[in-house]
């Protein structure tokens, strides 16, 4: 077998912020942003507007769209007027153009709303680096480009001095130098065209990466808010939950009111019966229910009394509108957590060494109709390894499959060592197409091998399994790793939608980085390096993929040498190879 298991450290990181992704670009680390936008809230609270029509939209997650083609500059601007040197980056989708030469940009150094620097996305096929002055363009550096609508681009725009840079989909298109401005706020810019924005992080200037794993520190210690509830392994059901005697789970979950809190003090608590958030306890989407370790402490829950079985899930989340933060969940006899409500997040959580997948999002029932599969969930910040099943061919990482509702996003997280598949999106003839998924920002490796090395013939041992029994669903898939996986990286398994895939790296899985035999997917700004064979593309695959087909491309110099990987402070993934961030 061609397969090596590579080096592997894991650790949360104090030193390392949010991973700005720019493939192709050089691998830097940075330090904590300035200021990040993902929308996800719904909200633009915090923006200035001037010009356009300005809203949130959903296109597989949250997103912000202006859709004026009439306006003549429609801007969106926030940030600081101080900010100086630093850098801003953006992922733009131009959706349509009102004329010819028309705009969609990124804008820094606003210092009003006509002057600031620009890196300008134009319909003639090609992008300008610009400073705006009033009705004065002065075009700094530009370059061909194939401007496409409905094509997400990442652009990134870095100013130093005088010095500007400007970055698409990771590569260096423009630079020069202007002293017109020297501060701004950043802005998002449409001129004749609509177009949809998302993922906004400003950083400032950049800096080496360490040579070694930042250290692990405890998670923050603010002091829980007044009238929640406590939970301790040692607690009683009829205790009053208050710090100096706290209440068990179970009496917890069904005492705790729409905007409270549950706080679970660290330690081991052995359980043999599923925890369950039933169905109907509910919080709202302004006062959500919390189910938090208490700061500083991780609450371990163990379910190995359980045998295993279906029936023996770890947590079940019925209710809708929980926040879960935190806790580790282990050794169930089947799932680690079932999620079926609807608008939870999970976030922080560790699912490991279950006898089924992980963190699986399925049906609460057997027959429940479509309109209760769960939906519009967040997972966050999440790891899951280990999971195995006696059989060997059904314990995932991430198991949104089956009977899954619309708008599940999983973001920042991380599925390693499980004896079946990374992420399993399977679906099948008796229960139909599944709602579309998203996975961004996330990293699945060595999956089909446990860390202790063992193995099972019957796994998948795929990174990301898409699909099932020639069913087309268009989920979304962009800007994760699939490393070292046992057998592909990113697979269609007979899903035969049109998916977007995009500014995914591919490094070292056995058989295929990229395998996908049918459908309409479409394929941008993928890499490919190490892989078993050459990646097979059925779709839309333009030049700005890198697949593989027997040789490495020049990305790949770029992605070598052992894996690390570690949460930042506000969650974001960081994940390095050779000890260089990779950025996508």
């Amino acid at each position: 077998m061609r397969r090596t298991r590579a080096g592997l450290v894991a650790a949360t990181s104090t030193a390392l912020a949010s991973v700005v992704l720019a493939l192709g670009a050089a691998v830097t680390a940075q330090a904590a942003p300035l200021f990040s936008a993902d929308f996800e809230n719904g909200s633009t609270s915090g923006w200035s507007k001037s010009g356009g029509s300005w809203s949130v939209v959903s296109d597989g997650s949250q997103v912000l769209q202006q859709s004026d083609t009439a306006s003549s500059r429609a801007r969106l601007l926030n940030g600081n007027s101080g900010w100086s040197d630093y850098a801003v980056q953006a992922r733009v989708k131009p959706l349509s153009f009102n004329g010819s030469n028309r705009v969609v940009a990124l804008a820094a150094r606003a210092s009003g709303s006509t002057t600031m620097y620009r890196l300008a996305l134009i319909n003639a096929n090609r992008v300008e680096l610009q400073a705006m002055n009033g009705s004065s363009i002065t075009v700094i550096g530009s370059a061909s480009l194939s401007v496409s609508t409905g094509t997400w681009y990442t652009l990134r725009i870095e100013a130093s001095g005088s010095t500007l840079r400007g970055f698409v989909n990771g590569t260096e298109v423009a630079s020069g130098t202007n002293a017109m401005t020297s501060s701004g706020r950043i802005a998002l810019f449409t001129e004749y065209a609509s177009a949809r924005f998302d993922d906004v992080v400003v950083n400032s200037p950049t800096t080496a990466p360490p040579t070694s794993a930042p250290p692990t520190t405890a998670p923050p210690t603010t002091p829980p808010p007044s009238g929640a509830l406590y939970v301790a392994p040692n607690g009683s059901d009829s205790a009053a939950g208050s710090e100096s005697n706290p209440t068990t789970l179970t009496s917890a979950i069904t005492r705790v009111a729409a905007g409270g809190a549950i706080y679970m003090r660290g330690g081991t608590y052995h359980y043999s019966q599923t925890i369950t958030i039933a169905q109907g306890n509910n919080g709202s989407s302004s006062a959500r229910k919390k189910l938090f370790a208490y700061p500083g402490e991780t609450p371990i829950l163990n379910f190995s009394a359980q045998s295993e079985d279906p029936a023996n899930r770890g947590i079940v989340v019925g209710g809708n509108y929980w926040h879960v933060h935190g806790l580790v969940v282990e050794r169930a006899g089947d799932n680690g957590i079932l999620l079926a409500g609807n608008n939870n997040i999970i976030e922080r959580v560790i699912t490991r060494f279950n006898r089924d997948s992980g963190l699986q999002l399925s049906r609460l029932a057997a027959g429940a109709p479509r309109d209760q599969w769960p939906s519009h969930n967040l997972i966050l910040s999440t790891e899951s390894h280990d999971n195995v099943d006696s059989d060997g061919e059904d314990a995932d990482g991430f198991a949104p499959k089956l009977t899954v509702g619309p708008g599940n996003v999983f973001r920042y997280t991380v599925a390693h060592n499980n004896i079946d598949d990374g992420y399993d999106l399977f679906t099948k003839t008796d229960t139909g197409p599944i709602g579309a998924v998203t996975i961004e920002d996330s990293l699945a490796y060595e999956n089909g091998t446990l860390s202790n090395g063992g193995q099972a013939g019957n796994g998948d041992r795929n990174g990301y399994k898409l699909g099932g029994e020639d069913i087309g669903v268009n989920h979304v898939i962009r800007r994760n790793i699939a490393h070292d996986n046992g057998k592909h990286g990113f697979t269609y398994n007979r899903n035969n939608g049109s998916m977007q895939i995009s500014n995914n790296l591919g490094t070292n899985n056995e058989e295929r980085n990229f395998n996908f035999d049918a459908g309409s997917s479409v394929f941008r700004n993928n890499t490919s390096c190490n892989s078993g064979s050459t990646d097979r593309i059925v779709g839309d695959a333009d030049g700005s993929n890198q697949f593989w087909d027997g040789a490495n491309g020049t990305r790949c110099a770029n992605y070598t040498g052992s894996l690390g990987w570690s949460f930042a402070p506000d969650g974001r993934l960081v994940v390095t190879l050779g000890g260089r961030v990779v950025t996508l």
